[in-house]
């Protein structure tokens, strides 16, 4: 127990996309926040280059940004609303066809630079006591309160702290936190392309044995890629210069898109799954990374984590309002219990996927192409399977 009142309400480790809308959507809700982050994020330039990591915002996640005012600098910007995703393999003839229209929608979600997102979420701390540049060293939990340590040797006070700060994360490991999970062996190669054939505002994703390879449209007709590509694949596309990557890349699509032309750097970076042991401790809760990584094929990793800030906003807001402790561990169960069952199954989904589409063995070929067909012509497994994406 101690006498000393806490700082804040909640301190939220980690100001990416997740960690800033939490601490966004809080200080809306009236809560005193605090943020820490090592890094002060660059201001989104408009006129420069497409980021090479893009999100696809569902209308879930769409409706959180909104909500903190973060989707009005958005929608401002560069985006791209996807209306249709195809999706198909390479040995089979079936093909997965997904519209906005059978969903009743006018889109899918957008396709919109993870850079931006920050940059707009960052415009909405005014409320929120930001500290940064910062990193925590050391963390310690109370009966009434929680108090991290930062390197420079500030102590910060909360009922509540919430870590925000990835895969790796420090609060996670301060807390004595384990995950489970294993490595892919698998890089997603990213990079911006042009295809001889319009984009057609559709997401593009086809199976190959050695990985997916996705195309996500942009709004000046040209794509951002995820290549997941096994070693020894990965080392050699980044190798190749960008003539040889761009028709790798147009054989890898079966042609589909026709010719394609590289128009940036390219990067690599490797996919594991992994999931956190406890979302939750007494004056802690994970969210978004630090709580669950899962394999990027269908885009869904920071829908996820938006999910997550959504739902321990309402936590801690229904709590409040019961005049309950926000911190205490029987109260942030409800966050662990709606979130954990949610994660695990997208995680699941995600494995299965990428094991299934990976084998070459003939039955599970000819399953695969037989469960395309059903699926495709089922209409209302199709609008269940995307009601779940969307959020």
């Amino acid at each position: 127990m101690t006498s000393k009142s806490p700082d804040f309400d909640v301190l939220v480790i980690g100001g990416g996309m997740v960690g800033a809308s939490q601490a966004a959507a809080l200080a809306q809700a009236n809560f005193s926040v605090a943020l820490i982050e090592a890094q002060q994020p660059p201001s989104f330039d408009p006129r420069a280059d497409y980021d090479l990591r893009v999100s696809a915002i569902s209308p879930g996640s769409q409706k959180l940004l909104d909500a903190v005012g973060a989707w009005e600098i958005i929608s401002a910007q560069r985006l791209c609303a996807y209306e249709e995703m195809r999706v198909w393999e390479e040995a089979g003839r079936g093909e997965l066809h997904f519209s906005a229209l059978d969903a009743g929608l006018k889109q899918l979600g957008y396709i919109v630079e993870n850079r931006l997102i920050i940059d707009a979420l960052w415009q909405q701390l005014d409320d929120v006591e930001v500290i940064c540049p910062a990193r925590i060293q050391g963390l310690a939990q109370f009966e009434d309160l929680a108090r991290v340590t930062l390197e420079d040797g500030r102590e910060i006070s909360a009922k509540l702290i919430i870590a925000a700060d990835g895969g790796n994360s420090a609060t996670r490991e301060l807390a004595g936190i384990s995950c489970f999970g294993w490595a892919y062996q698998q890089r997603g190669i990213v990079a911006v392309v042009r295809t001889s054939v319009p984009h057609d505002n559709t997401a593009w994703q086809r199976f190959l044995p050695t990985g997916p390879v996705a195309l996500l449209p942009l709004v000046d007709g040209s794509c951002s890629i995820v290549w997941s590509a096994r070693a020894p694949l990965d080392t050699e596309l980044l190798a190749l210069d960008d003539a040889a990557f761009g028709q790798r890349l147009s054989d890898a699509l079966g042609g589909r898109l026709g010719n394609i032309h590289v128009l940036s750097k390219r990067a690599g970076f490797p996919l594991r799954m992994q999931q956190a042991e406890a979302y939750v401790q007494s004056r802690l809760a994970l969210v978004g990374d630090a709580a669950h990584v899962i394999h990027p094929l269908a885009g869904q990793g920071v829908n996820l984590g938006f999910g997550d800030a959504a739902c321990l906003r309402d936590v801690l807001v229904d709590a409040r309002a019961a005049g309950r402790d926000i911190g205490e561990h029987r109260r942030l169960r409800r966050y662990e219990r709606a979130r954990k069952s949610e994660d695990h199954l997208m995680a699941a989904a995600m494995d299965g996927l990428n094991r299934l589409y990976s084998s070459d063995h003939a039955l599970l070929k000819l399953g695969r192409q037989q469960g395309v067909k059903a699926v495709n012509g089922l209409q209302p497994l199709k609008a269940a399977f995307m009601r779940h994406a969307l959020g």
